[in-house]
């Protein structure tokens, strides 16, 4: 459900409800609200959420559960350098 998953996200960055608010500018409630399925946040909050987390809203309302990497910026030494550290997590 949403809530788990704006649960399992914040925790995974080691965050907890009070620093996510702050940094989403809502109230401490509020994300307490959203994990405990209470309610959903509007689709501009949403969209929020998604860009903070660098996750896509169909990830966040599990349409989607492919994970993807932002590499945007990135060089192309950087990149070759995520390439490898990814194939040697493969084995490949």
């Amino acid at each position: 459900m949403f809530g788990d998953m704006i649960k399992n996200l914040r925790q995974s960055r080691s965050l907890n409800q009070v620093q996510l608010a702050v940094s989403l500018n809502v109230s401490k409630q509020t994300v307490s609200n959203w994990e405990n399925n209470n309610i959903l946040p509007s689709i501009e909050m949403l969209v929020k959420i998604s860009q903070f987390f660098s996750v896509s809203t169909d990830y966040l309302l599990e349409l989607d559960s492919r994970s993807y990497i932002e590499v945007t910026g990135l060089t192309d030494v950087q990149l070759a350098h995520v390439r490898q550290i990814i194939d040697d997590i493969k084995g490949i």
